[in-house]
């Protein structure tokens, strides 16, 4: 909080660029430490370490799929995002395909997906933990949260985003790792895991079902491609289709590393957050395996009823695994400090999704609407509409303690499965082949969320059998895996968006130089094909005569310095600044040399690390 407070009253939040883009001015070490503490929330916490406790280690090649997609980013995604000159995800569409349909949709989608699959599963876990750990409320432990959260990420932006979310990965990692120790010194390390894991069954079971025993495989990351709880194939191919969404075209994650300084910062900062998403299989998924192991009544139970009375949900009770051992576990200290890094982490990842929510409405929604608003309105509406973000995810936290609350994890990469495969197949295609236009990525899009909705409302309508039922599903879903599905609807989607972009006019040279991977150094200029409507520069309208002149009250003076609204720069002026450095892609040769050898480092201990666990 006190950091929060610090780098708001630091930083420059009276423009645009410097409220959403913390003025792009960030080096790598916060960028890097920003993307892990705003990828890792509460809902990472509890949900990895239920799915361990659940099915064993197989969860935690979600965590190193990541590295791989951070280089992409870094070094691919980045470098064409800086060439294109842009602010938010959709604006890079609307700069590349022109039209605003796109655009549109793809900021509309974005903020239905984080407040169904981040905000609120986020705001669940944090509210879950409280509640195991301190006993209070639930709606009320959530609403002091939330409102200590907005209040910063409203007076701060992306500055006091990023310098909070920096100390907070400090405070998540350092107390997980001393869970960690103290857990693995109680079971007996590694190999006492081993062994009691694979022993771990509560004494009150379904009778004629093995459901109540650990998975054979719960030790191996690679698992049977057809029987298999998380498939191999899936893992590797289903899993990064998913993982590009989230890290190369996602606003909360792009917009951490179009903050910085320039593209070496940029690539630091990836491979800072890809060393650093090495952890969490060691800090949380083993520490939730371990909880299992010594609380197979509660943390394994499978019988309904002895579920409902531990934790409130028939289907099981793994959610609890990380809570409980804290509990369980720590020291009276050293609860403190990991109630301190539960709430770090809820607080980290809900600042980044409030910004980058704020961002998209803002940029794509409000100044389409309202094309000649001022620079100080559009910061106004960017702060009212965190208000309103936070309003609806607290009315959400019934709807989701009601939901599946034996599977958060899998709710969260399910539905991320159903909605996201089409915008990362749109991405690649513009990214990467200069024919695909307008038309195919919109039909392209269309068909591949009528195909992704069909099969979530399927989802949703059916529910998996409990230990010892038959499965009534459709094969559809019964035989189907989520990762795999997520392949097929790519496929689809690429197909239909070629096919329709090769039966319609291309777009020409001239609008596309700087906007694809192939033109990325073209120094040819550039015709905008939305040049009607571009949030680059909103704001020039001239400031009326009696702004300037009529004197202002002492309250309303108080409250624009709250929100950083205060001073010459929030008059109008371009709030994107023209950082030379950043708009052009030159970098030092030592530095690009240093950010090369650090990715292939961490390329090769991640595919040891792989090979180690396969």
């Amino acid at each position: 909080m006190v950091v929060g407070i610090w780098s708001s009253v630091r930083a420059n939040r009276g423009t645009v660029g410097g409220y959403f883009l913390a003025g792009r001015s960030m080096t790598w070490w916060p960028i890097g430490a920003s993307l892990m503490s705003s990828n890792v929330g509460s809902g990472l916490f509890i949900g990895l370490a239920g799915t361990g406790a659940a099915g064993g280690i197989a969860v935690g090649g979600f965590e190193w799929n990541a590295a791989w997609v951070l280089v992409a980013l870094g070094w691919i995604f980045i470098p064409v995002y800086i060439s294109a000159g842009v602010v938010t995800m959709p604006e890079y569409l609307a700069k590349r395909f022109g039209g605003q349909r796109i655009r549109i949709y793809m900021s509309v989608l974005s903020l239905v997906l984080y407040i169904f699959t981040k905000i609120s599963s986020d705001i669940f876990s944090g509210a879950l933990f409280i509640q195991i750990s301190l006993g209070w409320d639930l709606y009320l432990s959530t609403a002091i949260l939330l409102l200590v959260t907005a209040a910063y990420t409203i007076a701060g932006g992306l500055a006091a985003v990023i310098y909070t979310d920096a100390l907070q990965t400090l405070i998540m990692v350092g107390g997980a790792f001393a869970l960690m120790f103290i857990a693995f010194s109680r079971v007996g390390w590694y190999d006492g895991l081993v062994d009691r894991y694979m022993s771990a069954a509560p004494s009150v079971t379904v009778v004629n079902t093995t459901c109540h025993l650990p998975r054979s495989d719960a030790f191996h990351l690679f698992r049977d491609p057809v029987s298999g709880d998380l498939p191999w194939p899936g893992l590797v191919f289903g899993l990064t289709v998913l993982a590009t969404w989230v890290w190369c075209t996602d606003q909360v994650i792009v917009q951490r590393s179009l903050s910085a300084k320039s593209l070496s910062h940029a690539k630091g900062g990836s491979v800072l957050g890809a060393y650093l998403k090495l952890l969490p299989m060691f800090f949380i998924v083993m520490p939730g395996m371990i909880s299992r192991a010594l609380f197979p009544e509660e943390v394994g139970c499978v019988d309904p009823a002895v579920c409902q009375r531990v934790c409130g949900a028939p289907v099981g009770c793994s959610n609890m695994a990380y809570p409980k051992l804290v509990v369980e576990l720590m020291p009276v200290g050293l609860r403190g400090l990991m109630l301190a890094v539960m709430f770090a982490a809820l607080m980290s990842s809900l600042t980044s999704i409030f910004n980058s929510s704020s961002t998209l409405f803002t940029l794509d929604l409000y100044h389409r609407a309202r094309p000649k608003a001022s620079e100080m309105e559009l910061m106004i509406v960017g702060r009212v509409f965190i208000l309103v973000l936070v309003c609806v995810s607290i009315l959400w936290i019934p709807v989701i303690q009601t939901a599946n609350s034996g599977q958060l994890f899998e709710y969260i990469q399910s539905v991320t499965s159903f909605l996201a495969p089409p915008i990362t197949a749109v991405f690649l295609l513009a990214i990467f082949w200069p024919r695909a236009n307008e038309q195919g990525a919109f039909w392209g899009l269309m068909i591949g969320l009528v195909v992704g909705v069909v099969r979530m409302v399927l989802e949703f309508s059916y529910t998996a059998p409990s230990c010892g039922q038959p499965d009534g599903r459709p094969a559809v879903l019964a035989h189907v895996h989520y990762l795999y599905f997520a392949l097929i609807l790519l496929t689809i989607t690429c197909l239909i968006t070629a096919a329709v972009s090769l039966a319609t006019p291309p777009i020409p040279k001239e609008h596309l130089h700087r906007l694809t991977w192939w033109s990325r150094h073209s120094q040819e200029p550039r015709i905008d094909l939305t040049a009607a409507w571009v949030t680059s520069d909103p704001g020039n309208t001239e400031p009326s005569a009696d702004s300037d002149h009529s004197p202002v009250s002492w309250w309303k003076r108080a409250v624009l310095w709250v929100c950083g609204l205060t001073g010459p720069s929030s008059g109008s002026r371009s709030p994107v600044p023209d950082n030379t450095q950043l708009n052009s892609l030159q970098e030092e040769p030592l530095w690009r040399r240093v950010c090369d050898v650090n990715a292939l480092l961490l390329l090769v201990v991640n595919v040891f690390l792989w090979g180690y666990f396969a």
